[in-house]
C-alpha cells in the first residue's frame, strides 16, 4: 500500500501533496485519485513511484474567482450617531438581504470586515448580477428610515487569481475588489476589465467606461466600468435626467494637454475656463459652469452619458500643445443627441495670440448654436503671458487652504508687477485678501480695506468683466454698502447670465436681506448651471432654506455627503433644533464647538451684514436652542 502522506514522483516530475489527510484510488490508466474536501483531482496519468515523507511540501493553492467587495458609505458617522441601532441595521441587512442573494447567486461569503463584507463567486456573471440586487435590495429597505440612518453601499468586482488559505483568500484578485471598491461613488458598483469582458453581454446593464486608473499598491493601472442599471439609479436617489433648457445648452470639457509636460496642464485648463467664460457672457446660451465639466478631466466617459448628467445637447471637446513659443488647438462641437460633428476646426499660432484663437473659437461656437454672430462688449487681455500664466496658477488655489491662498497672492502680486492693469489679477487678489480675514484669521485692518480698494481697481481697469463685478458686490455687502453691492451683482449677472458663483453667492444676501424664497431659487439657478458644485453652494442652499422656514429640507441639504462636517453643522443644528430634534441638534452643536472652540452668536451676528431684523433673530432663536452659546 503506498503512504498517502508521501510525494509521488511521475519520470523527472515531483507532485507534493497539498493535504496529507487525502485517501487515494487507483484509476485503471495507473493514476492516482486524491479524494480531498475540494473534490477528487488526477494527479497523474502514467507510472508513479514513491518518495520519502522529508520531501513533504505544502503547496499554494490558487483558484481564479469573482471577488465582491461591498463596504459602508459613511459608517463612522452612523456609529457616532447611534452604535447599537446602526449594527442593528447591518445585521438585519446581512441576514435578509445579502445572505439569500449569496446563496441564490451560489456565492461564498468569505468574511464580515465591521462595515464590509467579501464574497466569491465561481462567476462574473454571477457576482454582478448579485451586486445589483443587493444594491436594489439595501436601497428599497432605506425606505423605511430618515435620510440620517439609511445605509448606502459602494461595491468593487474584480476577476483574478486568488490565494486560498483556508476559509480565506489573498492576493491581487482581491485587492483590486477593495481598490475598485473604494474608487466609487455612493451606491455604485465598479467592475475590472476582467470582469467586463465576462459579462458584457450577458447582463442587462449599461456600463460607464471610467479608463485606466492606477490603484494602491497594484504594480499595473486597471480598466475601471462603472455598473449603470435602473433599478439601481432609481433607488439611490439620482434626479431624473435634467430637462433641456429653452436655449442651446453647451459644456466645455476640460481640453487634453498634448505638449508632453504636465506642467503645460495649468495652461491648457486656462484655455478651457476662458473659453467657458467668454460663451457665459452670452444671454442666448445656457453654459454649464467650469466646476463641473472638470469633473470629467482625464475620464473616458460616453459624450452622450456627460450631456445627460449636465442636461446639455451640445459639448466642446479639444486640444492644445504649447512648445517654442508656438500654440496649436484642436476644437470640435458635438451634438450628444446624435453624435455628429457640427463644427471643427485647427488653430496654429503664435502664443501671443492665443486670445485671438479664444475671441475666435468663442463667435465660431455662437454662430453654429443660434445662427448668427453676437457683439459682446470686449473683456480686458493681459498684456503678458507670463503675468497670464502666473494668474491661471493663482486662480487654481482659490478657497483651498490658508497655505495655498497666501501662495496664490504671491503669484497673483507677480502678476500685477509685470502687468499693472491687469484686472482679473486685480479682483481675485482683492477676494483673497478679503477672505484672509474673513476665514484665515488675519487681521482684519488693513486688509479689509485694502481688498475693497483693489476691487474697485478691478472694475475701473475692466468694467465689463462679470468677475469684477462680482467680487466687488461681495465686498461691499459686508462694508453695508448695500445699494452699491445690488448694483455690482446686477451687472454681472447682465454682462454673464450663466455665472453659476455669482447666483449661488448671491443668495446669502438675499437671505439676509429678509428674502429667503429669492435666496432658495437663486442658488436652485446656481446648481442647475453647475450640478457638480463645490460644497459651499449646499451650505448656501441650507441657509436659505432655513431662512425660509423649510428645515427638513435644509436637513436633507446639509447632511449631504457633499457637506456634512463642515461649518454647515452650524445651520444643520439650528435646523434640528426648530424641528424639535432637540438631542440631536445639541450632538451637531458639540460637534461644531469642536472645530470652532471660539464661535460666540453675538460675535457672528456683529460680522454678518444683516439688513433684516427678523431674519437675524431667527438665526439666534436656531442657535440658541442648538446649544451654542451666546
Amino acid at each position: 500500500m503506498l503512504n498517502a502522506s508521501r510525494p509521488i514522483t511521475c519520470g523527472s516530475n515531483l507532485v507534493r501533496c497539498a493535504n496529507l489527510q487525502q485517501s487515494r484510488t487507483r484509476l485503471g490508466s495507473g493514476a492516482l485519485r486524491w479524494t480531498s474536501p475540494d473534490g477528487p483531482n488526477n494527479i497523474c496519468a502514467s507510472e508513479f513511484s514513491e518518495a520519502p515523507t522529508s520531501m513533504v511540501e505544502e503547496r499554494i493553492q490558487r483558484r481564479l474567482a469573482a471577488i465582491l467587495a461591498a463596504d459602508v458609505v459613511g459608517y463612522s458617522r452612523l456609529m457616532e450617531a447611534d452604535e447599537q441601532g446602526t449594527l442593528k441595521v447591518l445585521k438585519a441587512r446581512r441576514r435578509d438581504i445579502l445572505a439569500p442573494l449569496i446563496t441564490r447567486y451560489r456565492g461564498r461569503l468569505v468574511k464580515v470586515m465591521g462595515d464590509g463584507v467579501l464574497v466569491e463567486f465561481a462567476s462574473a456573471v454571477d457576482a454582478v448580477q448579485c451586486a445589483v440586487d443587493l444594491q436594489y435590495g439595501t436601497a428599497e429597505a432605506n425606505h423605511s428610515l430618515p435620510d440620517s440612518r439609511r445605509v448606502i453601499l459602494r461595491i468593487g468586482i474584480n476577476l483574478g487569481d486568488i490565494i486560498v488559505d483556508g476559509s480565506d483568500l489573498y492576493g491581487d484578485g482581491v485587492n483590486v475588489a477593495a481598490r475598485l471598491e473604494a474608487l466609487g461613488e455612493p451606491g455604485d458598483i465598479c467592475i475590472s476589465g476582467s470582469v467586463y469582458d465576462q459579462v458584457k453581454r450577458k447582463v442587462e446593464t449599461d456600463f460607464d467606461d471610467l479608463g485606466q486608473k492606477s490603484l494602491k499598491n497594484i504594480a499595473e493601472p486597471v480598466r475601471v466600468y462603472r455598473v449603470r442599471h435602473s433599478a439601481i439609479a432609481d433607488r439611490k436617489g439620482e434626479p431624473e435626467p435634467l430637462p433641456l433648457p429653452s436655449e442651446p445648452s453647451i459644456a466645455v470639457l476640460p481640453f487634453t494637454n498634448m505638449s508632453g509636460d504636465a506642467e503645460q496642464d495649468v495652461f491648457t485648463d486656462g484655455l478651457t475656463e476662458d473659453l467657458i467664460t467668454d460663451l457665459s457672457r452670452n444671454a442666448s446660451l445656457f453654459v454649464i459652469a467650469r466646476h463641473s465639466t472638470f469633473a470629467y478631466k482625464g475620464k473616458s466617459i460616453d459624450i452622450r452619458l456627460i450631456a445627460r448628467d449636465l442636461g446639455v445637447r451640445y459639448l466642446l471637446e479639444g486640444s492644445a500643445r504649447r512648445a517654442a513659443g508656438r500654440v496649436r488647438i484642436n476644437v470640435q462641437l458635438i451634438d450628444a443627441t446624435s453624435g455628429n460633428h457640427l463644427w471643427a476646426d485647427r488653430f496654429d499660432r503664435d502664443l501671443e495670440d492665443i486670445f485671438a484663437v479664444q475671441d475666435k473659437v468663442t463667435a465660431r461656437i455662437v454662430e453654429a448654436l443660434i445662427g448668427r454672430l453676437v457683439t459682446q462688449p470686449p473683456r480686458s487681455r493681459p498684456n503678458s503671458m507670463e503675468a497670464y500664466d502666473l494668474c491661471v496658477r493663482g486662480r487654481g488655489l482659490i478657497g483651498i487652504s490658508p497655505a495655498a491662498a497666501r501662495e496664490s497672492r504671491v503669484l497673483l502680486q507677480r502678476a500685477i508687477t509685470l502687468d499693472p492693469d491687469y484686472a482679473e489679477a486685480h479682483r481675485l487678489l482683492a477676494f483673497h485678501l478679503w477672505q484672509a480675514w474673513a476665514q484665515w484669521g488675519e487681521p482684519e485692518v488693513p486688509t479689509r480695506l485694502v481688498a475693497v480698494a483693489m476691487a474697485e481697481k478691478a472694475v475701473k481697469l475692466d468694467p465689463n468683466d462679470a468677475g469684477c463685478r462680482f467680487v466687488l458686490g461681495h465686498l461691499l455687502a459686508y462694508e453695508r454698502r448695500w445699494p452699491e453691492s445690488d448694483a455690482e451683482f446686477a451687472t454681472a449677472l447682465e454682462i454673464d447670465p450663466n455665472y453659476a458663483d455669482a447666483w449661488a453667492d448671491m443668495s446669502d444676501f438675499s437671505v439676509l436681506s429678509g428674502k429667503p424664497a429669492t435666496a432658495v431659487e437663486q442658488v436652485q439657478k446656481a446648481l442647475r448651471l453647475n450640478p457638480h458644485p463645490p460644497k459651499w453652494y449646499y451650505w448656501d442652499l441650507g441657509f436659505a432654506q432655513y431662512a425660509a422656514c423649510q428645515y427638513k429640507a435644509a436637513v436633507v441639504t446639509l447632511r449631504n455627503e457633499a457637506t456634512y462636517q463642515t461649518i454647515s453643522r452650524r445651520v444643520l443644528a439650528a435646523s434640528l433644533a426648530q424641528l424639535g430634534r432637540t438631542d440631536e441638534a445639541h450632538q451637531e452643536g458639540e460637534l461644531f464647538m469642536a472645530s470652532n472652540p471660539h464661535f460666540t452668536i453675538s460675535h457672528w451676528v456683529a460680522s454678518q451684514p444683516f439688513r433684516d431684523q427678523a431674519t437675524c433673530d431667527h438665526f439666534i432663536d436656531g442657535y440658541r436652542k442648538a446649544g451654542l452659546p451666546d
